[in-house]
This record gives structure tokens, sequence and C-alpha cells, in this order.
């Protein structure tokens, strides 16, 4: 492996991608927002998304001094929605604590809502080129096979040896490239399902490839039987809208606005509670949507009132119609169920 960042450099100067949006004026700030948007999120999803957030909020004081509502609308369809949250608090500190500077201290980076040690060591090395070391899901597995580790890299042990490795394959200079480099192999050559050995420039020291396990390397975490969880969304209708509800801050969907929601055991309590007729509603086929961690199948109750008859005085309640989605941040169900039940 003493050779390794050398030759890795070199399939990067032929192979790598170069043409990325965060990748064009490597500010902390441009890939502080990118790494944030690629945690457990593909390149190609992240696009747009970037190129629509960077088009919006330019600088970290545009983003600083943008509501939270506006900031979720952004990120709406990106999921995670604690990226987002963390992303704007970080902002509001950075401008007001830091002056608009993004300190290039790791301990303070870590510290900051939403940046963990990779992501730190991302924003410094990409940013100003000082060495720091990465260990995303790319470089993991990428390290993993090269050494020929089956164990799951979430096992703390594990990841400490990764660690370990992964600063000692750190070169000392061209530490930009060689960070976007080493992300761009794992994700383009080295990948997860059906990796490009045939032209790799390591398969001659790769131990997994010698021994035959590369798609054993590394171990894959322990399955779990997903749980489902069950709730009944009020989708109450009037003159063409749909009544929405923002959600407290933290949490799932937080600070996102929603349909009301509940218990299915509770639904005669909250339409009571909304004053609403608890015998005009009518209850719509069972909508699976599936996080990470678990299946939530929510029944939609579609229910047709006056708008006079539901108290919106409070700033927790809003009316709002299928082209109004462009001005607040509205998770993928709430806005998927609008478009199909729409009038």
């Amino acid at each position: 492996m003493k050779n390794f960042s050398e030759k890795l450099l070199r399939w990067f100067d032929a192979s790598g991608r170069k043409d990325l949006p965060w990748q064009t004026n490597k500010t902390a700030y441009r890939v502080w927002v990118s790494e944030i948007m690629l945690q457990q999120t593909q390149v190609k999803t992240v696009i747009p998304f970037y190129e629509k957030f960077m088009g919006r909020f330019d600088t970290v004081e545009d983003l600083a001094k943008a509501s939270i509502d506006e900031v979720l609308h952004f990120w709406s369809g990106l999921g995670y929605y604690a990226r987002a949250r963390n992303l704007h608090k970080t902002a509001k500190i950075v401008t007001n604590k830091h002056r608009g500077s993004f300190p290039n201290d790791l301990t303070e980076l870590i510290s900051l809502p939403g940046i963990g040690r990779s992501t730190a060591g991302a924003i410094i090395a990409i940013s100003t080129g000082d060495k720091a070391t990465i260990l995303d899901g790319n470089v993991k597995r990428v390290i993993s096979r090269l050494f020929g580790l089956t164990v799951w890299p979430g096992v703390r042990e594990q990841e400490n040896a990764l660690w370990e490795i992964a600063h000692k394959l750190t070169p000392d200079s061209r530490v930009s490239d060689y960070t976007q480099a080493i992300m761009d192999f794992g994700a383009t050559l080295c990948t997860r399902a059906k990796p490009n050995c045939l032209n790799c420039p390591f398969k001659k020291i790769c131990k997994a490839h010698s021994l035959g396990i590369v798609e054993k390397c590394p171990g894959s975490k322990p399955k779990k039987k997903l749980p489902v969880k069950r709730k009944s969304m009020l989708l109450i209708c009037s003159s063409k809208k749909f009544l929405l509800e923002k959600r407290n801050s933290e949490g799932l969907w937080g600070g996102l606005w929603t349909f009301p929601e509940c218990d299915p055991e509770d639904l005669e309590i909250r339409l009571a509670e909304l004053k609403l007729n608890q015998k005009q509603y009518e209850m719509l086929p069972i909508y699976r949507h599936s996080f990470s961690h678990f299946h939530l199948d929510i029944s939609p109750v579609k229910i047709e009132v006056e708008q006079t008859e539901i108290e919106t005085r409070k700033k927790i309640y809003r009316w709002v119609s299928v082209k109004g989605l462009t001005k607040i941040g509205i998770p993928r169900p709430t806005e998927n169920l609008m478009k199909k039940y729409a009038f």
C-alpha cells in the first residue's frame, strides 16, 4: 500500500469525475452543503437538489437569514429532514459566531450541528487542501476490500481500525484531489454491487479479489425485519385546497407541513378535536411509505368541509393547494397524497 495514493490519483486524473457542481469554486460552504446532502443519498439524486439549493442560498449568510420553512421547502423530497434543520442551525452559528467563515479546526467543525468526523475531514481536505481524513461508506468499502475485511464496519473496533488505515493512506500532498478520488473510486468502480474489478488498478494487491470474497467485503449490517407503524392522516379538503398542519421542529418530518394525523384507534377523537362532522368522511386505500428503519402505513381519511369550519388562525394550520406546494416544506407522502386525491 506504499504507493496507494499515487496510483489512486493517476486513476482519478484519467477516470475520476471532475464536473460535479460542488467541484467548482470549492469553498468550505459549498463542500459542506454537498457533503450533508450526500449522506445516505446518491450523487445523481443530489445534483438537482444541490443546484436549486445553491441557486437560492448562494452564501452561508443567505442560508442563515432564510426561514426554516423555506429551507425545508428546498430540501423537500431529499429525505432525512434533520439534515436540513441542522444545516440551518449551523449556518446561523457560522454566520453569527464565526463571521461567515467555517473553522478550519477538526474539533470545532465536529461541534457544529450535523457535522461528524468524516464530514469535517471532507470540508477541510477538499476546500483547503490541508491534510484531513475521511471515512464515508465508499471509503469503508474500498479499504475493507483492499485488506479483505469481512466484518461489518458498524462494529466500533472495526471502524476504529478503518480510521487508522484511512489516515495512513491519506497523502501529504494533493489532499483535496485524493479525498475526491477515493470517494469517486468507491462510487464508480469499487461499487457495492458488481464492482469493476477487471479495470481496477489495485486488483493485483486487493486481498478480497485474490481470495474471491469481494462481495463479502465489508460485511453487511445484521438484518432485522422492519417494524410497521400505522397512522391515520386526515385529508381535509375544501375549494381545491387541503388543510395542513405544521409539525414540531424536532422528530420525524420536524418543521414540515403535513396532514393532521392520529393513531387509527383515535380517529373519532381527532375529528372531534377539529370539530368535524364525524360521519362525513371517506376511508381511502392504505398508502405505505418506507423509511430506513420502519414502514409507515398511512390510512388516508378524506373529509370535505367548508373552510370556515376549521380554525386556522393558529399558525400551525394553513390551507394549501397542490400548486402551493412550491412555497413550503412538505414530505413526499403528503405531496403524493395531495396530488393523488386533488380535485
